[in-house]
């Protein structure tokens, strides 16, 4: 006797994740084992190419198996007809449990019953039921990444902050992406909502999950579990993420915003001639960042002939132009009013922000979280002409001296 190999819970349709069966066949090509004693074939394995495979391996290596419930042995001269037989129907029992499963699955589904694995999925817990809780410190961390996205925070930029202040992601470690933010932004459970079947298993042997594009039928159920993200706010969140999007197809750009530009201006200066976007460089002799249309690049092969502008030129007019919003806030109160009661979510946000935050004053230097907070897009006509419009629809046309 050698040991015991078991793997309780786990399924034998592959041999990836059975670490007492790899570990007995380590110890077979090791030469501790002589032979192999187990209940059954689908005790051994419910795929009828690793059973075959085991067994000539092991067969190669002298070691012999026998399956009490079919009194089978590899070692006899006939066994392995009767074991490729008998190794098919254990590995079409498996396709059959599966099935059944999935039966059931989507059956839960039709009647809206919400069941997922919490571990690693931020905010929430399941309960003895097995249904959606709020996990209160997590709540904090999805709540936080919401409240800077719509600050105008890029995703990347939302992952920086995190790892900065050492926050552990849901599976514990202090390592944030950009991609993991925003499947968080675009996740409907935050909203109490939840949309089922989104992935499919492709293979019940493999396990293999693919994203389901219609190929099979998906499950929308509303107010299945308590809101971390009340519903307006989580739909300002989707329609920003679209006007981004829309914004970034429009004046060129692959992305919105740039983590490695230390800027409230990151690609939001557009150029007035070609209406493409501009990108920051920097003058190293002197320490001086300017930005440059991107169509005036050399490897965009310069065919825009839009002029260079400093970034103190950008602050000068943005500070210009947000005073004087300040200045008329008293005329703009009723138009920001009505957007709030007759807007979609997006605009209700922004007519709100601009309601609270004209109020705290003027200006007298560019503060880079407000820019990022109301600033759609600054187009440059001249080094010294500029439109400056802002998330709430609101223009300026600003001229300055150099």
């Amino acid at each position: 006797m050698i040991d015991i190999y078991a793997d309780e819970g786990i399924s034998g349709t592959n041999t990836k994740k059975r670490e007492g069966f790899n570990r007995m066949i380590a110890d077979c090509e090791a030469g501790k084992i002589d032979l192999v004693i187990t209940k059954s074939i689908s005790r051994f394995a419910r795929n009828t190419q690793d059973c075959l495979f085991y067994s000539r391996k092991l067969k190669s290596l002298g070691v012999g198996i026998i399956f009490e419930k079919e009194n089978i042995s590899t070692m006899d001269a006939s066994g392995e007809l009767l074991f490729t037989i008998l190794s098919s129907l254990a590995q079409e029992e498996s396709r059959n449990i599966s099935e059944n499963c999935k039966w059931g699955i989507r059956h839960n589904f039709q009647k809206g019953i919400v069941r997922m694995n919490t571990k690693g999925f931020m905010g929430y817990d399941a309960d003895k039921d097995g249904n959606l809780v709020i996990n209160q410190d997590q709540a904090k961390i999805v709540r936080r990444i919401f409240r800077e996205y719509e600050e105008g925070w890029t995703p990347n930029e939302i992952a920086r902050h995190l790892n900065a202040d050492k926050v552990k992601s849901v599976k514990g470690t202090g390592t944030w992406w950009g991609p993991t933010i925003r499947g968080m932004l675009t996740n409907e459970k935050y909203q109490g909502d939840a949309r089922l079947q989104k992935t499919y298993t492709t293979d019940y042997l493999t396990k293999k999950r693919a994203k389901n594009n219609g190929q099979i039928e998906q499950y929308y159920v509303e107010n299945s579990h308590e809101a971390i993200i009340p519903k307006t706010e989580w739909e300002a969140v989707q329609q920003e993420i679209k006007r981004r999007a829309d914004y970034c197809e429009e004046v060129g750009l692959a992305n919105f915003g740039t983590a490695s530009v230390d800027s409230a201006f990151s690609s939001r200066v557009v150029c007035g001639r070609c209406g493409k976007a501009y990108g920051r460089k920097c003058w190293s002799n002197r320490q001086q960042h300017f930005w440059v249309c991107k169509n005036k690049w050399k490897e965009s092969g310069g065919t825009c002939q839009g002029e260079n502008v400093k970034e103190e030129a950008l602050q000068k007019a943005f500070v210009i132009a947000w005073n004087s919003v300040v200045k008329s806030r008293n005329k703009q109160l009723a138009s920001w009013e009505t957007m709030k009661e007759a807007g979609d979510p997006l605009q209700a946000m922004r007519a709100q922000q601009m309601i609270e935050l004209t109020e705290q004053g003027l200006l007298t230097c560019e503060v880079p979280e407000l820019t990022r907070m109301v600033l759609e897009r600054i187009i440059v006509h001249s080094k010294t002409h500029f439109t400056v419009r802002f998330l709430d629809g609101t223009e300026k046309e600003v001229c300055i001296t150099e």
